[in-house]
């Protein structure tokens, strides 16, 4: 098991994507004023609030990220894919590459990056 603590700093604008907190999927964009939604469905919530409470029993600090070894060895993989398109694109580059190969390869590390933006 692999604890990672989050800053709690961290600010969001309006306008981004937010991500349901338990399973990553998007959640739908809301025009009401007031908090926004932090989980897709209710039972995603269930399951963050069972997650809290096991942590908290454990005696982990509040913003930590508990992250299985399936979880940790799936994000490494998803950070190596990131690293070796970033590589390719350096590459391709170095190579004299066309404008529209350097797109389609920074089209590759934005697709990856978005894959990374959700733990789960």
């Amino acid at each position: 098991m692999v604890v990672v603590t989050q800053p709690v700093d961290v600010v969001r604008r309006r306008d981004e994507p937010r991500h349901c907190g338990w399973c990553g999927r998007q959640l739908p964009g809301d025009p009401r004023a007031g908090r926004p939604r932090r989980y897709c469905a209710q039972s995603c919530r269930q399951r963050a609030y069972e997650r809290r409470t096991a942590v908290q029993r454990g005696g982990l600090p509040e913003d930590a990220v508990v992250l299985s070894a399936a979880e940790l060895a799936d994000l490494q993989d998803r950070l190596f894919q990131l690293r070796c398109a970033a590589e390719d694109v350096v590459t391709a580059a170095r190579d004299g590459a066309s404008a529209a190969e350097l797109i389609g390869l920074a089209e590759a590390i934005e697709i990856s990056a978005k894959g990374l933006e959700r733990l789960r």
